[in-house]
């Protein structure tokens, strides 16, 4: 029996040392150790790469991305609010340009028809009415200029509106007035210039892109 456990004390350690012997050996082996100097460097590079603060993405739905954002400015540039200010912009310049032969007084229905809301609260606000009565008082003394006498009733107009024509204001019906308004101004315009080249001469040129304006803004709008 004292035999056989020395024996199995003996066995061990040398199966033991034999073990270890092969791991060293192993360890030691250049092909071995060529291959761990090489995961090491992998790991840095990845470890580089995804910490690199000067890695750009790429984004493979950057066309995309790009029209979308086309189309969405296009759309906000032809939305109803900015074709009223469009509008309105180009009716108060009719009123005051000279480079025309229209009958101005039916700019003042138009420029109603198609204030923004931000105009006609303004109008129809303390402000508004001060002017307006500042305006008239003026008035009772003293005349206005051509050019500043349409704007003058256009901002009354919109002060004493009943609220069944302030209501066509944004509706399809108004804008159907709006665009007749319109057609018939650019007719007149047109007509009375004698011919396409002398409507966009120097002096009719402002008068001609105001009415181009006041005549698209209506047919955007019915689109």
């Amino acid at each position: 029996m004292m035999s056989l456990s020395l024996s199995l004390s003996l066995s061990y350690p040398t199966h033991h040392f034999a073990s270890y012997n092969k791991q060293l050996c192993a360890s030691r082996s250049p092909q071995s150790h060529h291959t761990r100097i090489s995961q090491h460097k992998l790991q840095q590079s990845s470890s580089f790469l995804g910490n690199n603060p000067l890695r750009v993405p790429i984004d493979l739905s950057g066309d995309k991305m790009k029209r979308r954002g086309g189309v969405v400015c296009s759309a906000a540039a032809l939305a109803p609010r900015n074709l009223q200010w469009v509008c309105t912009i180009s009716s108060v310049v009719l009123m005051l340009a000279k480079g025309t032969a229209i009958h101005k007084s039916f700019l003042v229905p138009l420029f109603a028809l198609q204030a923004p809301t931000a105009v006609v609260s303004w109008i129809q606000g303390e402000y508004g009415i001060w002017s307006a009565f500042l305006a008239l008082l003026v008035r009772l003394f003293f005349s206005f200029p051509g050019e500043l006498e349409l704007p003058f009733i256009a901002l009354l107009m919109v002060i004493v509106a009943p609220y069944q024509v302030a209501n066509l204001r944004g509706t399809k019906e108004g804008v159907i007035l709006s665009l007749a308004i319109a057609a018939y101004l650019g007719f007149q315009h047109f007509t009375r210039a004698g011919s396409l080249q002398k409507a966009f001469d120097q002096g009719s040129i402002i008068a001609t892109l105001a009415i181009i304006c006041i005549i698209a803004v209506p047919c955007l709008l019915l689109i």
